[in-house]
């Protein structure tokens, strides 16, 4: 198994073919289409290595996109679209579409599209790898920021070895297996 499938079965876009998956303490792994997606828009948030920004749409619009899918709108939405931008520091760009960006910028949004919600557990995969090292030292700083501002916590998936120096534990994989875990 390779480490981001890890995070797709986590995130309910993978099904294990063997094991459990438990969520808040309830197993999960059997979860039907609909469930997952009630799981992703209410307890998890995604941050893919490709951004997936929808183009046409502002960063305003990419973000508040999962709280339009649950249904929200009005004033609510503006406070947590102006919240998680400012969190992010893409607060100026707001009307911005994503080809206007670079990729240091389309990843803040796609960290603030994920976390936007207020999920319980942030979901990321290789977020530094299409940044140069300036930018993806500030995502890791982002990273390491928003448990404390949100509540939330962060599993990443990297081969970097500077955002995994910044982790709290660092597990590593081998051969498709958990091997060992390092607290720092």
């Amino acid at each position: 198994m390779r480490e981001e499938h890890v995070l797709n079965l986590i995130g309910g876009l993978d099904q294990p073919t063997s094991g459990t998956i438990t969520i808040e303490n309830r197993p999960v792994t059997h979860a039907s289409a609909m469930e997952w997606t009630r799981i992703r828009r209410e307890l998890i948030g995604i941050v893919f290595q490709a951004f997936h920004l929808i183009p046409g749409l502002t960063v305003a619009e990419n973000v508040a996109l999962p709280l339009l899918l649950r249904g929200e709108q009005g004033a609510a939405v503006a406070e947590r679209i102006e919240e998680v931008l400012d969190a992010v520091r893409m607060d100026t760009r707001r009307s911005h579409r994503p080809s206007e960006l670079s990729g240091g910028e389309q990843q803040r949004v796609a960290i603030a599209r994920a976390i936007v919600h207020r999920p319980r557990l942030i979901l990321a995969d290789e977020p530094t790898g299409n940044l140069d090292s300036k930018q993806g030292a500030d995502i890791v700083h982002l990273f390491r920021t928003l448990p404390q501002r949100f509540g939330h916590s962060v599993l990443l998936v990297t081969h970097s070895e500077s955002a995994a120096d910044a982790a709290d534990y660092v597990w590593h994989m081998q051969d498709g297996r958990l091997v060992n875990c390092v607290r720092h």
